[in-house]
């Protein structure tokens, strides 16, 4: 778990200093969008339903998916 989470923690503390920034300005280049779009693809694939956690191995598995780009292209709202 800890090597696949192991840039989850900077890229998702990088999407909130970002987004922050992102309210004030509407000119953002392609590698800021890219790294908004990530971060709320990543916002998304942590939340569960209350009391009714994933096993640990499909939360692995997303999370995987998640960190490398795999869900980058999915619809915001096809993630849950």
């Amino acid at each position: 778990m800890k090597q696949v989470c192991g840039s989850l923690k900077l890229e998702l503390a990088q999407y909130c200093e970002v987004a922050a920034f992102a309210q004030f300005g509407s000119d953002l280049d392609a590698a800021t969008q890219a790294l908004l779009n990530r971060g709320a693809r990543l916002t998304e694939v942590l939340k569960q339903p209350q009391y009714a956690p994933l096993p640990i191995e499909k939360q692995i598995l997303v999370i995987y998916a998640a960190v490398n780009g795999f869900c980058d292209r999915m619809p915001l709202d096809r993630i849950s």
